[in-house]
């Protein structure tokens, strides 16, 4: 009660401070409203009827205070400090591993090679039971992993089911510092064309990025694709670096206007280029974020490459921190963000809102049209848009069940206790009699495959007996679903290569990890194939550049 009363007479001093120093009818405002709030919470704590939570119900205030503004705008709570410094700097420490619910089990997705969970032998489908003895049932994905996070050095055991051993096993873990790589994977799509899968923002993307790059190189790389699909962005400052790696030393990457004038700034390339003059696709999809858009669009408005893929998300507004008492921190957007053909790539207007508190994206007839270096039109307001588009893969219901149901990680985590080696993961493929045993283990599961058209015969079934028909009808429906059901049964042949494929990168995950997952889908990946097909017509190319 102590700490209480001393909270609430600082925000009363604070209050009467903002009173007697602020003059205009804005800071008026703000001390009245803030007089306002610190009275509501003194008399909520003074007579409502239970103890309140105190920290629960200010945070709580203050996160339906910030959603009113935009999605980026946080308060980031001393508790939560250690998870964000982890986002923007990708360093934490703990085992190396992507661990998440399977069945309401917590379970290894991956392990990744060179950290302490692969080294101590951890693999993708193993189920961990125990954290230093401490049972893990009931307990949420985000309270196990603060389990498995702590100071490098220390020590942890685990204990694990794995399919194919009958006795739990007893595995002790070292943490370390874990740094997780900007570049996920890089390697030769060809035998002249490198490929780059950049997935974040974080310290050390740029270094990442031109050491990727003169390696390829090195290998006997004349072109490259970047990939920057659902890439979330990160910090600015390697944004810019990264563009760097493509463009001039001292050429406009991109500047920034807020309402303060320190925030309108023009940032430059600050270092000498890694190569000008290599042919460059750069991948995009609608994940594609913030600085990944920032990269996609100084590529594009400076004609240095070509764009393929899909619409970005467009995020062109720019967060900074500011500390708050007890070691809390505020994020804040600061200000928008224009690369260099002056346009902004934000697609919602957050300051405008609807009625209903929702907001809209830029209209296509508001949106302004700019120019690229070489005198393309190009348009600001909603993402940028790819010079290629590639539309996503689109895959069954029944597939995705499949998928969702994790009938294909099950499998994957059988196949591989019962082989112990397979080809290359760009070569390997499941032989016909391999695939119709997946087939026929499927179809033992005897589980439903829940469709559209499963939930439709269903309504129809429900809406006959309300309205007294359904006897008139059951023969009909009960000839339908029939045929819906061997439709199903013939899915998996008729569309054999579809699963069949998913199968295959699901399987080679198990014996080469994460760098075999991206490799086993470079060459079914339709945008990929069309970057390389593109990167192959040097006229085509060049004619993109200067239309």
């Amino acid at each position: 009660m102590k700490r209480i009363i001393i909270g609430t007479v600082g925000v009363a001093v604070l209050v009467g401070m903002f009173s007697f120093t602020f003059y205009s009818d804005n800071y008026f405002e703000i001390s009245r409203n803030l007089n306002i709030f610190a009275t509501l919470y003194r008399e909520l704590n003074t007579h409502y009827v239970d103890q309140l939570p105190n920290e629960e119900i200010v945070t709580t205030g203050i996160d339906a205070m910030l959603s009113s503004l935009d999605p980026y705008t946080d308060y980031i709570p001393e508790s939560e400090l250690e998870s964000y410094r982890t986002i923007t700097t990708g360093e934490y420490g703990g085992i190396g591993a992507i661990v998440g619910k399977r069945d309401g089990v917590n379970t290894v997705l991956m392990p990744y090679i060179g950290y302490p969970a692969h080294d101590a032998g951890l693999l993708i489908g193993d189920q961990i039971t125990h954290i230093d003895g401490k049972s893990l049932k009931g307990l949420s994905s985000p309270a196990i992993s603060e389990l498995l996070k702590g100071q490098p050095g220390t020590e942890l055991s685990l204990i694990v089911d794995r399919y194919g051993v009958s006795e739990p096993m007893l595995i002790t873990i070292v943490r370390e510092k874990i740094t997780i790589s900007n570049v996920a994977y890089y390697g030769m799509l060809q035998e002249d064309t490198g490929y780059i899968l950049l997935s974040d923002f974080t310290t050390h993307a740029s270094e990442e990025t031109k050491n990727a790059l003169l390696d390829l190189k090195a290998r006997g790389a004349k072109k490259v694709v970047l990939d920057l699909r659902d890439n979330p962005g990160g910090l600015l400052d390697e944004a810019i670096k990264v563009a760097n790696v493509f463009i001039p030393k001292g050429k406009e990457v991109v500047n920034t206007k807020g309402k303060k004038e320190s925030w309108n700034k023009t940032y430059n390339a600050p270092n000498l280029s890694t190569d000008e003059e290599i042919p460059l696709v750069v991948l995009t999809s609608s994940g594609t974020a913030s600085a990944a858009e920032i990269v996609s669009g100084v590529i594009q408005d400076y004609d240095r490459g070509v764009l393929v893929g899909k619409r970005t998300y467009g995020k062109g507004l720019v967060q900074a921190t500011r500390p708050l008492p007890y070691n809390a921190q505020l994020k804040i957007t600061t200000a928008k963000y224009y690369i260099p053909s002056g346009r902004c790539i934000q697609a919602i207007d957050y300051s405008h809102k609807n009625e209903d508190g929702s907001v809209a994206k830029i209209p296509d007839s508001l949106k302004v049209a700019f120019k690229t270096s070489r005198g393309r039109t190009v348009y600001d307001g909603g993402g940028i848009n790819p010079d290629v588009q590639v539309d996503a893969q689109k895959y069954s219901h029944l597939l995705f069940n499949i998928i969702s149901n994790d009938f294909l990680f099950d499998y994957a985590t059988i196949y591989h206790a019962e082989n112990a080696e397979i080809s290359s993961s760009r070569s390997f493929e499941l032989s016909d009699a391999e695939y119709a045993e997946f087939v026929t283990w499927l179809e033992a599961k005897d589980l439903s495959f829940s469709s559209q058209i499963d939930e439709a015969i269903n309504r129809l079934v429900d809406l006959s007996k309300e309205e007294k028909y359904y006897e008139g009808l059951q023969p009909s429906i009960e000839a339908l679903k029939e045929k819906v059901s061997k439709i199903k049964s013939s899915y998996l042949v008729d569309y054999q290569d579809e699963v069949k494929y998913m199968l295959e990168e699901e399987i080679v995950s198990r014996y080469y990890f994460q760098d075999g997952l991206i490799e086993a889908a470079l060459d079914h990946d339709p945008t990929i194939l069309r970057a390389q097909e593109l990167l192959n017509s040097p006229a085509q190319y060049k004619q993109i550049l200067s239309n």
